[in-house]
């Protein structure tokens, strides 16, 4: 860390001596490259930088997510127990998750033994611009793309700004995080917070004098230039009076910049950012604005650049790859729809069969996955085993369907949207109430995922009782129904209870207990139902000892 601050101090210093002499000579020639020719050169040129003779690429792409947090974890690690010099993140990234692009962000910041690089090839916009402001140095494509790191949050119109009253806390984290990497890494921490907040507008000045270039806010400009626009510095060019607000003659607006990927001079548009967008660089921007150090269109390239001899390629495992399959939203929710439809069939043919199994599996996977990758925690895990039991004793041991049933049911949902919520940044205990936007949104995915999916399944309800027993898969795993000349009566209930026969409730069923047939009385089962005591019931299915009824409409 040491080393890095005194290496930029003294960056800087020579820095400032080069233009000094810059400004000087271009004082008579204006309109001429801020940077020399030998400059422009090094930019694109082929000669090895620095001595580095093994690196690690780790590809970072698609969206970023709890899993890349812990995928990139886990590859850092082998990275440095393979004693690499250099660690490429290959970017190619929409963004994601905040409090993950954070975390990644937090992991690189702290290689204070190895070269981060990051490229971006092509694109790293939102989360993946916090991830590559965390490395030493940032390279990227010929056409690529950083910036655009506004916090956002889903609503029922899709992506919007955050609302006015939780903005302080969506940002802070955000802000904090670029103004961390810009000290370390020597980038404007003015154009770090255009990245994130659409309305800052930024100005690009150049001292006369010594040749300095910061980038400062609309007030700072309107102090250092005069005016609210360009207009003060075209009258100080023209040799007018100062402009009023300005202090003295000592600033002015950059014109020109050097775009490397056509390798020729272009005119600036002041401001550079307007106020009504997010700041957005292409390769030419990213490297006259002091973010990106050059371009490297392929592997070879980055090899070539930083003399690296060996490359060890650390991709993404395909479990994990798997898991980010099952942890997106289409697969989760339709999982739920399998859960659901599966309890259905199962509470609506005898016994423990393959629905019941494949509801289980289901379950588990469905909780599972987002556990082992960090998204759940045992609280969500907890909260469904609970209500689980919960409605078990409401099946099984109280009568009737009231607090327990209601209090399982009511468990069982919230902890199914709890693991769609990611853990808030310095958050010990997890909570249904989220209060940052990553989270708020988890919430309304969880919560809008699991009413589509409860509205699909009963569509899917109504259509099994219709057609399920006229499947062929269907009766091959459940005998049909025998007729009552086909019922053997060497059973307890000789006389009683046969297909059709029709008795009452001596109590409830829920779903098993006992229904007079006669003077007879018979233990039977509903086919899921529960049954009021004193309901008509039919029998419907009668297997040995197994008798199953239904009530009578």
């Amino acid at each position: 860390m040491t080393f890095r601050n005194s290496f930029t101090q003294a960056a800087k210093r020579l820095g400032l001596y080069v233009c000094a002499l810059l400004a000087f000579v271009l004082m008579a020639m204006p309109g001429v490259a801020q940077e020399s020719q030998s400059e422009k050169e090094a930019v694109n040129s082929d000669a090895p930088i620095g001595d580095a003779k093994k690196a690690a690429i780790l590809t970072l792409h698609g969206d970023i997510t709890d899993v890349t947090a812990e995928s990139l974890t886990r590859r850092v690690a082998m990275a440095k127990a393979r004693g690499v010099d250099v660690i490429v993140f290959d970017l190619d990234t929409p963004g994601g998750l905040v409090t993950s692009a954070i975390e990644i962000a937090d992991l690189i910041r702290n290689l204070v033994d190895i070269k981060t690089i990051a490229w971006v090839n092509p694109d790293a916009y939102s989360g993946g611009t916090i991830v590559a402001v965390a490395c030493d140095e940032i390279v990227m494509a010929r056409s690529s793309r950083m910036g655009d790191s506004q916090v956002i949050m889903v609503g029922e119109g899709g992506a919007q700004a955050v609302p006015e009253d939780l903005r302080a806390k969506a940002y802070t984290p955000v802000l904090h995080d670029f103004r961390m990497s810009a000290k370390l890494n020597g980038y404007s921490e003015v154009l770090s917070e255009a990245f994130v907040i659409p309305e800052r507008v930024v100005w690009w000045l150049e001292n006369i004098k010594t040749g300095e270039r910061e980038f400062v806010f609309d007030d700072e400009k309107v102090k250092r230039v005069g005016g609210g626009s360009a207009n003060a510095d075209i009258a100080w060019k023209k040799g007018d009076a100062v402009a009023e607000g300005a202090s003295e003659r000592e600033w002015k607006l950059v014109e020109t910049y050097f775009d490397i990927v056509i390798e020729k001079e272009l005119p600036l548009t002041q401001p550079v950012v307007s106020g009504t967008e997010l700041l957005q660089m292409s390769p030419g921007e990213a490297h006259a604005f002091g973010f990106s150090k050059a371009l490297v269109p392929d592997r070879a390239a980055m090899k070539a650049r930083y003399n690296i001899g060996d490359v060890v390629e650390l991709d993404a495992l395909w479990s994990e790859t798997m898991a980010h399959w099952l942890t997106s939203m289409p697969v989760r929710g339709f999982l739920l729809i399998v859960f659901f439809l599966g309890l259905y069939v199962e509470f609506h043919t005898p016994g423990v069969g393959l629905a019941g199994l494949v509801s289980v599996i289901v379950l588990t996977v469905f909780v599972g996955a987002p556990f082992l990758t960090g998204l759940a925690n045992v609280f969500e895990i907890v909260l469904i085993l609970i209500g689980i039991i919960l409605l078990g004793i409401e099946i099984f041991v109280i009568p009737g369907f009231g607090v327990a049933g209601v209090s399982g049911l009511l468990l069982i949902f919230a902890g199914i949207v709890a693991t769609f919520i990611p853990d808030q940044p310095g958050q010990t205990i997890p909570s249904l109430f989220p209060a940052l936007p990553a989270t708020i949104d988890g919430l309304k995915t969880g919560a809008a995922t699991l009413l589509t999916s409860l509205l699909v399944s009963m569509i899917g309800m109504a259509m099994l009782s219709r057609y399920l027993p006229k499947m062929p898969l269907f009766r091959a795993l459940v005998t049909a129904n025998p007729m009552p000349s086909e019922v053997q009566l060497d059973d307890p209930y000789r006389g009683a209870a046969h297909v059709g026969d029709v008795g009452e409730c001596e109590g409830m069923l829920r779903p098993s207990g006992r229904a007079r047939f006669g003077s007879v009385l018979v233990d039977v089962v509903t086919q899921g139902d529960l049954i009021e005591a004193g309901t008509k019931v039919e029998v419907v299915e009668r297997r040995g000892n197994r008798v199953v009824v239904r009530a009578v409409v």
